[in-house]
């Protein structure tokens, strides 16, 4: 295939993932206990943005107040992890890579039960401190892997995988000892945050996320090229002039800052950072002037309709979106796993 049908063939993924996306925000956005047509949709959004139109209060509240920010939350969250998943993939050279993998996760929720066993989450004008615990503990845990995982200078990815893995485990039996000790009313909404929501979601949340995703996929992009050429092994990238070691740094950095803010928010929510890289990559290919962009876009679209799931699957009732991502996720990663068996 030549590199200009390549390039077209990538456009219009892009594009076609764009148009999804836009449509699945107006589309879901109708979707809950009251049917709302994606017309009055608009409407009420093109009012928000300055221009003159009625529109029901009613629908206002339901839709402004209410849908539109879990949406607009499960796009950041969702191309968060997508792309750090990307990230990690590349770092690692494995495509059952995830953002967890060095331990963010596990420190995330470290963070987040120290913080309620200590009885310090209280509220700052309606913010509380368990999802700042939950980022500081998530970057906390990287660093420490990282630091624990250099020899003589340089960081060898396997040792750095199994330290996570170590670290990880060891904080992982920390916090279900602290989740023990606590009370049934904390272990409640304790456990409700480690299996991942959107729910009670409101603008100064979706405020609060975007501009760490927004630092996040700007290095990001100023790395595209580093991590194409780090896709040709260590060797050959330090010979076309890459700092290796500190492409990697600041790659571990970027996925763990992304993952982090995402759990802060709105908890573990597993397998997207593993699903959609790896689907992506089947469909755009390897490069990741390409792929990354790819993976912002179906990261979003993913969590959107999984959210549309978890709060509609059961009548009166909403599942923790963290176990409908698990649910898809899981079949995917075994599927995964007897193909790199058959391969061998």
């Amino acid at each position: 295939m030549s590199a200009r049908l390549v390039k077209r063939r990538a456009w219009t993924v892009l594009i076609v993932l764009a148009a999804l996306l836009v449509a699945s925000a107006i589309l879901s956005a109708g979707i809950g206990s009251t049917h709302i047509h994606p017309g009055e949709i608009a409407r009420v959004i093109w009012h928000h943005l300055g221009g003159h139109v009625d529109v029901s209060q009613a629908n206002d509240s339901i839709i402004w107040g209410v849908r539109l920010p879990r949406i607009a939350m499960a796009l950041l969250v969702g191309a968060a992890l997508a792309v750090a998943g990307a990230l990690m993939q590349a770092l690692f050279h494995n495509p059952m890579a995830d953002p967890y993998i060095v331990g963010v996760s596990s420190g995330a929720a470290f963070g987040a039960v120290l913080v309620t066993a200590l009885g310090l989450n209280v509220a700052f004008g309606g913010f509380t401190l368990a999802p700042l615990a939950a980022f500081v503990g998530g970057l906390a845990v990287t660093f420490l892997v990282y630091a624990l995982s250099r020899r003589s200078g340089r960081v060898p990815i396997g040792v750095l995988l199994l330290t996570g893995i170590a670290i990880g485990g060891l904080i992982q039996a920390v916090t279900s000892f602290m989740l023990l000790r606590q009370s049934t009313a904390d272990l409640h909404s304790v456990m409700a945050w480690l299996m991942g929501s959107l729910a009670s979601i409101g603008w100064p949340d979706v405020l609060a996320l975007l501009p760490y995703v927004v630092i996040g996929l700007a290095m990001v992009a100023a790395m595209q090229r580093d991590l194409n050429v780090l896709a040709m092994g260590d060797e050959t990238a330090h010979h076309l002039g890459v700092n290796t070691e500190r492409s990697k740094f600041l790659l571990l950095l970027v996925a763990s800052l992304l993952a982090a803010a995402a759990v802060a928010v709105s908890g573990i929510i597993a397998f997207v950072g593993l699903i959609i890289p790896h689907l992506m990559r089947l469909i755009v290919g390897p490069n990741h002037r390409v792929l990354l962009p790819a993976c912002l876009l179906c990261g979003g679209l993913l969590l959107v309709w999984a959210d549309v799931i978890a709060y509609s699957l059961i009548p009166g009732d909403v599942l923790p979106i963290g176990i409908v991502t698990s649910v898809l996720g899981c079949p995917f990663f075994l599927y995964l796993l007897s193909r790199r068996d058959t391969a061998h």
